[in-house]
């Protein structure tokens, strides 16, 4: 039973990462890790083709075999959460501001001090 239910939630992140190529604003490879996970304990072998991908491949095996982060993915994440405070201050104003400066304070160090 978890199989099917596993492998729609990995059809779902994939499809949020394939959204995430054409949006800047959204991640990618943080949906095909997610997908990654699903995929490997519904259909293994998407899995694997996800980890051979040419593109993204080698930024998912990074993270599945070291926890790493690369140091360009690092500064585009900071940038586009930096980005994304000023554009929520702007668009929306306060207080709603404030969740995006949350997400930047508690996730902006973590990213940070993953191994490269």
């Amino acid at each position: 039973m978890k199989r099917p239910i596993f492998l729609a939630f990995g059809l779902l992140f994939l499809g949020l990462g394939l959204i995430g190529i054409a949006l800047p604003i959204l991640p990618t490879v943080p949906f095909l890790i997610v997908a990654a996970f699903f995929f490997a304990r519904s259909n293994p072998e998407w899995a694997d083709r996800l980890y051979q991908h040419p593109v993204y491949g080698p930024s998912l095996r990074d993270w599945r075999d070291r926890g790493a982060i690369g140091r360009r993915a690092k500064f585009a994440a900071i940038i586009g959460m930096s980005v994304g405070v000023i554009f929520t201050f702007v668009t929306v104003g306060a207080p709603f501001f404030l969740i995006s400066v949350a997400v930047l304070v508690i996730f902006g160090p973590w990213i940070w001090t993953r191994p490269e």
